[in-house]
């Protein structure tokens, strides 16, 4: 996989992306131009007009973010309405796309933890990449990033040189609003923050454009913001249901559907294993936690879970999806590293460590 260090400031680190990763930028405009074309029936033209009605919110609010991906598209020599597109996929797709996974925060008495499985098509696993980002130039000092993502979006899941984490799970709902974060641009933000009370802060304050769940979390534990196009709901750690269920002491877990009520918003179970997902999970950690304090190693053997397999935590392929885990990654935000397993942590395919 490929692995890129940016430094500079905004356009630069964007500029630098797309130079490194022309090849990988390229495959992900294919894969997206393919798959709005089977699932939304939009050509390539009507998705990058409706990416640009994000434009006036984040020239004016994130003016940063418009300036890195100027800077990818002139480095990977395509338009900037392209990498635009491939920014606010999410938002563009009203829930079309069924992204699958599964996460969890376990924060223990010494040690936070923040992991996930990314299940997604593995067509686009060639197009996944490693971004090192050092920022210069912001009139604060800005956290170093240190991320996987696809190649082309400037935000997705890992952590900063604070031991700020961030995982997404991808929920089905409708309703966009072009006068908030979208989803990817959101995950961002919360890298560029100081703690995780920042990055809620943040949400919370600019809102999120559709729905999806984004788990923040750093040294003090973690909390889930289920987010609609309307609201954003927090998952504390600890928390309890109506019917019983719910995570223990520390811990937040989450997979693909709203937990909590939202505004005038009903989230569709898309992925019919998702509410299995959601208990197994659960069920994990309460058998791991009586046994003893988390680690990486306990986390990683949650991660590689098989039950109701091949659409368990672990995901592989079907007839009828070509959806698979496409990596794994636990973060030990205590000592601000990640380890990424590409492929099903089962039978992984290689190894990179994020240290931002």
């Amino acid at each position: 996989m490929l692995s890129i260090s940016c430094e500079g400031n905004s356009y630069e680190i964007g500029l630098q992306h797309g130079e490194h990763a022309r090849e990988q930028v390229a495959g992900s405009l294919e894969f997206y131009e393919g798959l709005f074309k089977r699932r939304c029936l939009m050509d390539w033209q009507q998705v990058c007009d409706a990416a640009v009605k994000f434009v006036p919110f984040l020239e004016t609010s994130f003016p940063g973010y418009i300036q890195e991906m100027r800077g990818i598209a002139q480095g990977a020599g395509v338009p900037v309405e392209s990498i635009l597109a491939l920014n606010v996929r999410t938002e563009i797709a009203y829930g079309m796309f069924n992204d699958g996974c599964t996460a969890l925060s376990w924060k223990s008495k010494d040690d936070s933890f923040l992991a996930q499985n990314w299940d997604w098509e593995r067509e686009q696993s060639p197009n996944l990449l490693t971004l090192h980002i050092r920022q210069t130039g912001t009139t604060t000092p800005a956290p170093t990033i240190h991320m996987i993502t696809e190649a082309g979006i400037i935000g997705k899941i890992g952590l900063n040189s604070h031991g700020v984490g961030v995982t997404l799970n991808a929920i089905k709902a409708a309703g966009v609003d072009f006068g908030k974060l979208p989803t990817h641009l959101a995950l961002r933000a919360v890298l560029d923050s100081v703690s995780r009370a920042d990055a809620v802060e943040k949400l919370e304050r600019y809102g999120v454009a559709a729905a999806c769940n984004i788990i923040v979390a750093d040294r003090t534990g973690g909390v889930g913001l289920e987010c609609s196009a309307r609201d954003v709901v927090r998952l504390e750690m600890g928390e309890r249901e109506e019917d019983g269920g719910g995570d223990v002491a520390g811990v937040v877990t989450h997979s693909n559907h709203f937990i909590r009520p939202h505004l005038d918003t009903e989230g569709k179970v898309h992925l019919v294993d998702t509410l299995d997902r959601l208990k197994r999970v659960r069920e994990l950690v309460k058998e791991k936690s009586a046994a003893g304090p988390p680690s990486v190693a306990v986390i990683e053997e949650i991660l590689k879970d098989e039950q109701s397999y091949p659409t368990g935590i672990c995901r592989e392929v079907t007839e009828d999806s070509s959806i698979a885990t496409l990596f794994c990654i636990v973060m030990d935000l205590g000592k601000r590293t990640g380890l990424i397993k590409m492929g099903r942590p089962v039978k992984p395919e290689g190894e990179v460590e994020l240290r931002p």
